[in-house]
């Protein structure tokens, strides 16, 4: 039950290429965010369709998979934890952010390249 108290599962469509960072020490990291879509009927039984954005992190091998095998407008699954965290951004006011650190992820559709 341990690996329960903080998973999260999500299928959607990515919103931009990888970017990619790679440290001193040769680890790589690489950022994404992918949105998710749900619909439903409001009081008056018309169809709302919301999309929720989530900011995704890859890290090692798989940043190294990000960044050779998915770019923007892919549908892909993933599998992480939820991870919060605060930094300060260039004018020194400190900000808050939602991530998900990427355990795992399957290309579901996507155009393929010739390269």
């Amino acid at each position: 039950m341990n690996t329960l108290r903080n998973s999260v599962r999500l299928v959607g469509n990515l919103g931009m290429d990888p970017e990619v960072k790679v440290f001193d020490t040769n680890k790589k990291l690489a950022r994404l965010s992918i949105a998710t879509n749900d619909s439903y009927k409001n009081d008056k039984g018309e169809k709302v369709n919301d999309t929720q954005w989530h900011n995704l992190v890859f890290w090692g091998v798989q940043a190294k998979l990000a960044e050779d095998f998915l770019k923007k407008g892919d549908e892909v699954a993933i599998e992480g934890r939820i991870s919060n965290r605060s930094y300060v951004d260039k004018d020194g006011v400190k900000r808050y952010t939602n991530e998900i650190i990427v355990n795992e992820f399957l290309k579901i559709t996507g155009k393929i390249s010739n390269q």
